[in-house]
């Protein structure tokens, strides 16, 4: 039996580093071959502890002179670990690895070859050029792919050198390799080396060839080499539908990530064939689906993130599945989140009872947020199903939670605004309600909604006598702003009953109240009732609901190309708005059918000239649609920076031209009102550089008999800038000039 191994000393000390190198110079210890490796390991062990061991460099050099694998490995991540280190001792380490790239035995001359390539000292690139030009042609398969890996890393070692041609063309000739791997690395390779200049070149022979061998690849080589063709388009309509054909296959593959990178590249070669683009999202139907039910949580929010971007266009495509969006006990809130989103836009008639039932369930959760988004998610549906709806939201407000009661209040207004039909029943269910909401939030939704309909609510003057006698200890400066609005208007509606409390009210802000926001405020109604109550009622009063803005309810189809060029991208998964940038080619700067290269949809801004000559050029582009809460939250935060009277009436367009036209030139239509509602109404917006514009048109009621008015623009921002408002109205204006209408 072999004696036992000395005890070593504590990691840390130099007495280790002596031990080990008297170990390793030993000659009985370089006699046994498994005493030898053992010590090779410890060196690997302290060295991944962080215990300095740079002095056993020349020891372990000699260490690689060996036919074990496995020791070689250990010897080379030492080496490179401490090359930098020990630059007088590393040109032997390098001399070594140099010999091993000619040894017979082809995973000796690959690991060779890959850690002379980790080597990061100064005059490498002399060095590992000539052992990796001959391993590209290298018999074995292993071999070559480390060596087309390290011309990357050639490059990355020298990147201000010019690129070496002879390489680059070694790389395209490569990709006729028969081994996948190498073909794949390639494709790394060239865009690595090629970035500065777009990255590798996907011409006709390259697609059909790289299409051909998709079946030889593996899953994950299967999607990079379906995002490298999207680079590809195809020349003729009979191209491109044998390439479809090609791909068919893949969309229904086991893995999720190569079924939908074949939908991406699918959507991005028919842009010009809707048809053919539904069908497709038809067929990843249930790759989708069965990523949105993974064991990995973070596929499982991505896949539902796709399944949204997917319901922009198709919003009946999962609609049988709706159950599949069910939240699960255990999974984590933001995808819970997902869920409920995408569960009210799958209600209909048919499943409207099972998802609000879901739905309340989700209500008196544990997380307050999360009972608040289900609660807000009731309200959205309740736009179209309000009776439904309403018996749910009361019933909760029994549970008397105070984050239930907060958002069924602010759910209320919300419903109230959108729907004027459910105002009788959301009133009586307030009188009803005994207890007020605690938070700001909630306190403000009850406000407005006992300034608004307060004639209707026989307790509100009584109410809003509580807020005002607890002004003092009120913190929020936007609920006591809101207790000053609602307070005018109860007066201008039930003076007799208010008239003292206002009185008290306007006397403490203006007074006593230190917020000056507030106290403008308290000012200004004060200044305003010595006008008159007429003058008063004039200012303050405005709609109750808008009706005009129920349609904000329905989410109408958009068309795929507004978002295809984002899909399996993270675009949809961080919410933020992304660059979707356009190419619009004239007719007559159509590129040559000749051209081997050519850009990528998507990759420039729609850059657009004012009719005004002395305005500059203003870059317009589609973001990430922003969904209807959020349009009506920022509309409704923001102020008017800009309101032109364009001087012609409102289109005679149907609504979809009127709507197709402007997205020519990168402006979304969010809604606008039927064309015989007076006032007629459009929300618009869409993104310049670095801000996003929100915009109105209106059409009031016409002045006189005959006479048609004229159509009036408003537009907020964020951030302001007046000289990307001026080129949009210009833009506006140019474009429904277009559409035939009577201008003055």
């Amino acid at each position: 039996m072999a004696p036992e191994e000395p005890t070593m000393p504590y990691v840390g000390s130099e007495e280790t580093v002596k031990e080990l190198k008297r170990a390793l110079a030993n000659p009985h210890v370089q006699a046994d071959r498994l005493r030898y490796k053992n010590y090779i390991t410890k060196v690997i062990r302290y060295m991944t502890q962080g215990l300095d061991v740079s002095a056993l460099f020349m020891d372990m050099v000699k260490a690689s002179a060996t036919v074990d694998i496995v020791q070689k490995k250990l010897v080379y991540l030492y080496m490179c670990t401490y090359a930098s280190d020990k630059p007088d001792l590393a040109l032997l380490a390098i001399n070594t690895l140099r010999k091993d790239c000619a040894d017979p035995n082809p995973m000796v001359r690959g690991l060779a070859l890959r850690n002379m390539c980790n080597f990061r000292m100064p005059g490498m690139p002399e060095y590992i050029e000539q052992p990796i030009v001959a391993g590209l042609r290298d018999k074995a398969s292993y071999v070559r792919r480390v060596a087309v890996l390290g011309c990357a890393k050639l490059h990355s070692l020298q990147p201000n050198t010019d690129i070496d041609g002879s390489i680059v063309n070694e790389l395209y000739a490569l990709l006729r390799d028969p081994d996948p791997v190498v073909l794949v690395n390639c494709l790394r390779a060239l865009e690595e080396i090629l970035k500065d200049e777009g990255g590798v070149v996907i011409n006709k022979p390259i697609a059909h060839h790289l299409l051909n061998r998709m079946k030889d690849l593996d899953s994950w080589a299967q999607s990079e080499v379906l995002t490298f063709l999207l680079r590809y388009r195809p020349r003729s309509d009979d191209e491109l539908f044998d390439i479809l054909s090609l791909l068919d296959v893949f969309l229904q593959s086991a893995h999720a990530h190569v079924s939908v990178s074949t939908l991406r590249l699918f959507l991005h070669l028919a842009a010009a064939h809707p048809a053919v683009q539904a069908d497709a999202l038809l067929h990843t139907n249930a790759p989708l689906l069965a990523t949105c039910g993974s064991a990995s949580r973070e596929l499982r929010f991505a896949g539902l993130c796709h399944v949204q971007q997917v319901m922009r266009s198709q919003p009946g495509l999962f609609g049988t599945h709706y159950k599949r969006f069910f939240c699960g006990y255990s999974e984590p809130s933001y995808i819970k989140f997902r869920k409920m989103e995408i569960l009210v836009e799958l209600v209909n008639d048919e499943n409207v009872a099972l998802v609000l039932e879901e739905l309340r369930s989700y209500c008196t959760d544990v997380s307050p947020e999360l009972a608040q988004a289900a609660i807000a998610a009731i309200g959205r549906i309740a736009r179209t199903y309000s009776e439904k709806c309403l018996d749910i939201l009361t019933g909760l407000l029994t549970l008397k939670q105070d984050h239930i009661t907060s958002a069924v209040i602010q759910t209320f207004r919300d419903l109230v605004w959108f729907c004027p039909q459910s105002t009788a029943a959301v009133c009586q269910t307030v009188e009803a309600c005994v207890d007020s909401p605690q938070d700001s939030e909630g306190k403000q939704a009850l406000l407005w909604l006992l300034g608004e309909h307060g004639e209707q609510i026989s307790s509100a003057p009584y109410v809003m006598e509580g807020y005002i006698d607890g002004l003092k200890t009120e913190l929020s400066s936007a609920v006591k702003m809101e207790l000053l609005s609602a307070s005018v208007k109860m007066f201008l509606c039930r003076p007799a009953e208010t008239q003292d409390m206002l009185g008290r009210l306007l006397h403490y802000c203006i007074e006593e109240e230190s917020n000056m926001c507030v106290r403008d405020r308290a000012l200004l109604y004060y200044r305003l009732l010595q006008r008159g109550v007429e003058e008063t009622r004039k200012a303050v009063t405005g709609p109750k609901s808008d009706p005009s803005m129920s349609v904000l309810t329905g989410r109408q189809e958009e068309p795929i190309s507004l978002w295809a060029s984002t899909f399996n991208t993270l675009g949809p998964l961080s919410g933020r708005d992304l660059c979707l940038q356009t190419v619009i080619i004239s007719a007559s700067e159509q590129p040559s059918s000749s051209a081997e290269e050519e850009m990528l949809p998507g990759s420039k801004d729609v850059t657009l000239s004012s009719p005004n000559d002395t305005e500059e050029e203003i870059s317009l582009s589609l973001g990430p649609p922003l969904s209807h809460e959020t349009f009506e939250k920022m509309w409704l935060d923001l102020e008017i920076l800009h309101r032109q009277t364009l001087g012609f009436p409102r289109p005679k367009t149907a609504a979809d031209t009127l709507q197709a036209a402007l997205q020519l030139v990168k402006i979304q239509t969010l809604a606008f009102t039927p064309g015989d509602t007076v006032p007629w109404k459009a929300y618009l917006y869409t993104r310049g550089t670095g801000t996003l514009i929100l915009a109105e048109l209106l059409q009031e009621d016409p002045e006189g008999p005959g006479s048609e008015g004229s159509l009036v623009v408003s537009v907020k921002q964020q951030p302001g800038n007046q000289h990307t408002i001026r080129g949009f109205v210009a833009i506006i204006k140019s474009v429904l000039q277009t559409l035939n209408f009577d201008c003055l």
